[in-house]
């Protein structure tokens, strides 16, 4: 955990413009934005990560904002680690608060070929690869240049249909309409180095490294962030109607380490570039490195965007949407046509070099610290330190 924590900022951190929230004992949760070695308090340019997505430059506006420093950007870092806090040091939570926890699925060709076969196998992990076979001999593997809701993707469907293999996750893959859904509540996402919860009675889950935008009340992108959209595919596979079953459990939604605003030096044309890499590191020495490109995408981030918020649906408090992945585990965990499942005390880090590192250890829901601080308790805590104003 120390050696991926000290990761956690970008490549070009001094370039960036980063803001997140830590705990600190006694005031709660505070908005701080990253200058040079330490973090600042932002409070009075704004009481919420919500409300500071809101200013109309909110990059520029925290770096014109003379914030007092709070503690060294290193020992926060440090002290971010779960098992290891110590009494009175901040440490790091999700940077996001009162935003609604979105998430775009099966927006890439090779997890969409994943969710076909969990569909088939009906979530078990012993028939994925026999059913895997089976599917990409109907499908094959190379959906790329299938354009979603294009006329190409409609003579696909009547294809596959007339072969029996239509799919509920094809339909969302190629067809008109994304699948956005809600992957947590507001205030429920854990930050960098906080464990993170699967269900403890899944026997077939992944992670699920993503990149996450950070979009305000007017549907404007003004950020980005790291995710990880913990899944699982057993109880998907089951039933796409234990989705919220699968995807929304304590300490299930991951995103951190900081949120990096659009500014002069990264845009949404840098997203849009991403490559993600991930590693898992299991506590009997397995290893599986996974990686996702941004570029791979099957359909624009800001179409994404403009499908979970439009004159359909607005999100007062802004909302932050996970993109998707590519990655889909197949590795062999324990034996031979068994796939990847996690294991309590597995360490996932997810990284890209424009927006650092994120990392977590896994342990299950029910273990891990119960989410306690919500909208409420936020609300209290800002009153009694006067930051709520009319």
């Amino acid at each position: 955990m120390k050696d991926f924590l000290k990761a956690t900022l970008p490549a070009d951190a001094q370039q960036a413009t980063l803001v997140g929230r830590v705990w600190i004992e006694g005031q709660g949760a505070v908005l701080v934005h990253v200058r040079g070695d330490a973090l600042h308090d932002l409070s009075q340019l704004a009481p919420t990560s919500s409300a500071l997505l809101e200013l109309q430059d909110p990059a520029a506006a925290v770096r014109a904002h003379d914030a007092p420093r709070i503690a060294s950007l290193a020992e926060v870092i440090a002290n971010s680690h779960a098992d290891k806090r110590v009494d009175g040091t901040p440490w790091l939570m999700a940077p996001c608060d009162l935003q609604a926890l979105k998430a775009a699925g099966v927006t890439f060709v090779a997890s969409m070929l994943e969710r076909v076969i969990e569909e088939q196998a009906r979530g078990n992990p012993a028939l994925a690869e026999s059913v895997r076979k089976d599917v990409m001999a109907v499908i094959g593997d190379d959906l790329s240049k299938v354009v979603p809701g294009s006329p190409g993707a409609a003579k696909l469907k009547e294809v596959l249909l007339a072969k029996n293999m239509w799919s509920q996750y094809l339909e969302v893959g190629i067809g008109p309409d994304a699948e956005v859904f809600t992957k947590s509540q507001p205030m429920s996402a854990v930050g960098t180095g906080a464990e993170i919860g699967i269900h403890p009675k899944s026997e077939w889950n992944n992670p699920e490294p993503e990149i996450v935008l950070c979009v305000n009340s007017r549907g404007e992108t003004v950020g980005a962030t790291l995710g990880n959209d913990v899944n699982l595919r057993d109880f998907e596979g089951r039933s796409a109607l234990l989705l919220g079953k699968a995807k929304d459990n304590n300490a299930s939604c991951a995103i951190g380490p900081f949120i990096r605003l659009f500014d002069t030096g990264f845009s949404i044309a840098d997203v849009r570039q991403c490559e993600l890499a991930m590693k898992v590191v299991g506590p009997e020495g397995f290893v599986m490195d996974g990686a996702s490109s941004l570029s791979m995408i099957s359909r624009d981030p800001l179409d994404l965007v403009a499908q979970a918020t439009n004159a359909n649906h607005q999100y007062p408090d802004g909302f932050m949407l996970f993109l998707g992945t590519m990655f889909a585990p197949t590795q062999d965990r324990h034996g031979p046509g068994q796939g990847f499942t996690h294991v309590v005390g597995d360490l996932v880090a997810i990284s890209t070099p424009r927006l650092g590192t994120l990392v977590n250890r896994v342990n299950t829901s029910d273990r891990v610290a119960p989410w306690r601080y919500g909208t409420l308790a936020l609300m209290r805590d800002l009153a009694r330190r006067g930051l709520l104003k009319n």
